[in-house]
């Protein structure tokens, strides 16, 4: 099989690209600009910024899926005109791309979405992929519109569309905020987190990727799913699993949430004690029974090859 992956030179995209070349596909990898360096096999084709006039058909030329994962990535603080910047990449991009696709007679076109689509909040029980959509920024509003813009296109034609709606991404070459955590376990940093007993769900990129390669290459498929690893852990146990990683004591002292959240509102960083003590759980029964799918990597093991990864970053 043919695919064309978009944001092949991100941190998904080529862990994305030598997965789907290890799977025996040919990999073609829409670029913006520059030729960034990727992996043995894969054909790289420049298409410009992404947006509503960006011209798709060379890198669609022979294609049989595509795997979509560009797009203007969630920022802490954005731009004044940072909406309408969404709205050109995440929605009109993805619109144009699925409507191209769907005139070239691409058979499955496959969504990297984000479980900020439904909205970050805590929940009960874990989101299922039919919960009510309630965005709380720019980015979650967007990547809803884009789904739907996808599902428009591809509503009665031959092309299949899968949307993943994947929970926090962690491996060999994140960036943000997991890798600001991972350097203050790394650094022996004291961390007032030891009495957060939060639930989150969290994916590691290789198993995210394995995934969306199931999901390319499967016979029949449509839908729109979440995915993740397994273990859905409390910020304190994700801090310790990485310290065990690392060979370093985790530094956790108990704080009790409540204090967390007045000195935060004092300090101005509500948002950023609510990300790490609010819970975010996901439910991907329907994908791993819809596609015979389990994750090839446990949480563990996923965090000992990131933390083997940022060790050798400093060698």
């Amino acid at each position: 099989m043919r695919v064309l992956v978009t944001g092949a030179s991100g941190f998904v995209g080529r862990h994305l690209c030598r997965a789907l070349v290890a799977g025996g596909h040919g990999v073609v990898a829409a670029l913006r600009g520059d030729l960034a360096e990727l992996p043995d096999g894969v054909t790289p084709v420049a298409v410009g910024d992404i947006g509503p006039e960006t011209a798709w058909r060379a890198a669609l030329d022979g294609v049989d899926a595509v795997a979509h994962l560009a797009g203007r990535a969630h920022v802490m603080r954005d731009a004044a005109d940072a909406e309408a910047r969404y709205v050109r990449t995440n929605v009109e991009g993805t619109r144009r791309l699925a409507e191209e696709a769907v005139g070239t007679g691409v058979r499955r076109f496959v969504f990297l979405s984000s479980v900020k689509a439904v909205g970050e909040r805590t929940a009960d029980a874990p989101f299922t992929p039919d919960a009510e959509a309630r965005p709380e920024d720019a980015y979650g509003r967007t990547k809803l519109d884009a789904e739907a813009a996808l599902r428009l296109a591809a509503e009665g034609t031959g092309t299949e569309a899968v949307i993943i709606r994947p929970p926090l991404v962690y491996g060999p070459g994140v960036k943000g905020n997991l890798l600001t955590l991972l350097s203050a376990v790394a650094g022996g940093r004291p961390l007032p987190l030891g009495a957060v007993d939060n639930r989150r769900s969290f994916v590691y990129v290789e198993n995210l990727c394995d995934a969306v390669a199931r999901a390319v290459a499967a016979p029949a498929a449509a839908g729109t799913y979440f995915v993740r690893d397994g273990d859905d852990v409390s910020t304190a146990e994700l801090i310790r699993r990485m310290a065990a990683a690392l060979g370093r004591p985790p530094r956790l002292f108990p704080v009790p949430v409540g204090v967390l959240r007045l000195v935060s509102r004092i300090t101005g960083k509500s948002a950023s004690v609510q990300r790490v003590s609010d819970s975010l759980q996901v439910d991907d029964t329907s994908f791993r029974a819809d596609f015979d799918w389990r994750p090839p990597f446990t949480m563990n093991e996923g965090l000992e090859r990131t933390a083997a990864w940022y060790k050798s970053r400093s060698e």
